[in-house]
């Protein structure tokens, strides 16, 4: 059963369930669903908790022999099972299949995993899990969504401000909702419950933005230019190196040179992105570029990376922050045709 982080909290009044499925690279949601889940536990009677972090050396017989173990000091216990890698390997793959189809007695088990890649999400084990477990993706909340977000976390302590500024606050805290999340709090530590005016906030608000380069692929894949500019100041200021900034742009750019080539060439579009490692939301922002930028373009803008990386390195006469600036703002900024 799958379940959304906002349909957590009613569906632990109802009683814990055997396993829980947190997936997901998001810091504050996994962090907010666990405390969920550990109060709930604590006033349903779990009075143990045991967490365990599966690494290369993991003995997989360990959770074994915690479903036999006897507890000395509460009946009822909880099991954390956290596997940052995504990959539980064969054993725990066996494991996992065995925990979804036979609980563990008096144990909750949560089970704590990063956003999965494709072969992973198709797995047996996932499958057993997705059947038998409750499942709660940790999504990350995009740009478009970041200020609509801020209202609600506003509204949860009986504030309201104006689009206008929650705008700003979206814009200071971009990339990171745990910063966001203690900006939102400290406006309730600061001033009262009603209308926050835009220069109280302004007062009150650090710029604690977080960019990173894969952020600016998505920005100039968008076509948002401001955005765009944003980012790479942003990365700029944070002290970001030029080549850094490049590589990923190169990731981004040389998938879409592929899709546009068999595109050309009359192949299926879904087909070719699938081809090139594009899945889920991320075709929805490739189609939009590739409906922007032509293939003449994105040769272009991967020789000139290619220059970027040289003088980036020495070899070539230039500013490179100069040039993926110049680079990045031209194809954000690059109309439908």
């Amino acid at each position: 059963m799958r379940l959304t982080q906002a349909q957590l909290e009613p569906h632990l009044k109802q009683g814990l369930q055997p396993t829980y499925v947190l997936v997901g690279d998001e810091p504050l949601a996994q962090r907010e669903c666990l405390d969920a889940i550990r109060v709930a536990a604590t006033t349903q009677g779990f009075d143990e908790r045991t967490s365990l972090i599966v690494e290369r050396s993991f003995n997989w017989q360990q959770v074994q022999n915690f479903g036999q173990s006897i507890s000395l000091f509460s009946s009822r216990r909880l099991l954390e099972l956290n596997i940052p890698s995504g990959k539980p390997g064969v054993e725990g793959a066996k494991a996992l299949q065995a925990l979804a189809t036979k609980t563990l007695p008096d144990t909750s088990v949560i089970i704590i995993l990063p956003t999965l890649e494709r072969d992973a999400k198709n797995s047996a084990w996932f499958s057993a899990l997705e059947s038998h477990a409750q499942v709660i993706t940790l999504s990350e909340v995009d740009a478009t969504n970041l200020p609509k977000w801020i209202a609600n976390r506003l509204a949860q302590q009986g504030q309201h401000t104006s689009i206008q500024t929650l705008e700003f606050l979206a814009h200071q805290v971009e990339g990171n909702l745990l910063a966001a999340n203690q900006e939102v709090q400290k406006l309730s530590l600061l001033y009262p419950q009603g209308e926050l005016s835009d220069e109280v906030v302004r007062e009150a608000v650090l710029n604690v933005s977080r960019y990173d380069p894969f952020q600016l692929g998505e920005a100039v894949l968008a076509g948002d230019a401001e955005r765009t500019v944003r980012i790479l100041q942003g990365l700029q200021d944070e002290g970001e190196t030029a080549v850094a900034v490049m590589n990923p742009l190169m990731w981004v750019l040389r998938p879409l040179v592929r899709i546009k080539q068999a595109e050309m060439r009359g192949a299926n579009l879904t087909t070719a992105m699938t081809n090139a490692r594009i899945y889920g939301d991320k075709q929805a922002l490739v189609k939009r570029a590739l409906t922007r930028l032509s293939l003449r373009q994105l040769d272009a803008a991967l020789q000139k990376l290619v220059d970027i990386d040289k003088m980036a390195k020495g070899v070539m006469l230039g500013d490179a922050w100069l040039e993926i600036s110049r680079l990045c703002f031209g194809l954000a900024k690059v109309r439908s045709r």
